[in-house]
């Protein structure tokens, strides 16, 4: 089953709370959320303080995508908080593994990132141990970019790397993700997409935002 989940920082600030939860009656499967820290990423956006917030107000499952140094030092403190799914960037861990093992450890789903430069190789012996593998479609640290096209055959080798180990891993892709690449990166093997310019700044609305993106994937 396809997933949509719908990357807040391209929501209104001013109303997230709203924002999030007309996501939710709209259908999507999760709420992501990018938190940068101007080291890691150049640019700067939310912690541990809006991750608490908004458990207070969706059942969505919070998909939280640390782009952070150091990833480790603040785990317990985001699934504390509330988070359902924490994936870090494997370019960020000096110990992969025992920031994975943390995770599951404190009850969320780990995942691990990857950069649009890094090669697949460096999670082929993290595939065991994960329940999600985030391709970064763009460079990470700031919403509204265009699809780096490469990516989709990185894609496709990744869930051919993933069926080699018999386990079901979802494959989420993130960055530049619109109606028209939907069907794209899922006929590579993508099933979780995050959206959030095509979903927050749908002209029509979010729901028709999110739908435009369900109905893409439809084809396959």
């Amino acid at each position: 089953m396809i997933k949509i989940a719908p990357s807040i920082l391209a929501a209104d600030f001013a109303r997230l709370g709203e924002s999030v939860q007309a996501a939710e009656a709209a259908g999507a499967d999760y709420a992501h959320v990018d938190v940068m820290d101007g080291v890691f990423v150049p640019n700067i956006s939310i912690g541990i303080p809006v991750v608490a917030a908004l458990r207070k107000i969706t059942r969505l499952p919070l998909d939280v995508h640390l782009m952070i140094t150091r990833p480790e030092r603040y785990l317990a403190d985001f699934v504390a908080a509330g988070a359902s799914i924490v994936t870090v960037h494997v370019e960020a861990c000096d110990h992969l593994h025992r920031a994975v093992q943390q995770i599951r450890e404190l009850g969320a789903r780990p995942g691990v990132t990857l950069n649009p430069a890094t090669s697949l190789e460096t999670v082929r012996e993290i595939l065991p141990y994960v329940d999600q593998v985030l391709i970064m479609s763009v460079n990470p640290g700031f919403g509204g970019q265009e699809y780096i096209p490469t990516m989709t055959d990185k894609i496709a080798r990744l869930a051919a790397m993933i069926r080699q180990t018999g386990r079901a891993v979802d494959i989420e892709v993130d960055g530049g993700i619109d109606a028209e690449r939907a069907a794209e990166v899922v006929a590579a093997g993508a099933n979780v997409l995050v959206a959030g310019t095509a979903v927050f700044r749908y002209p029509g609305g979010v729901k028709a935002g999110i739908n435009a993106i369900r109905a893409a994937c439809l084809v396959h």
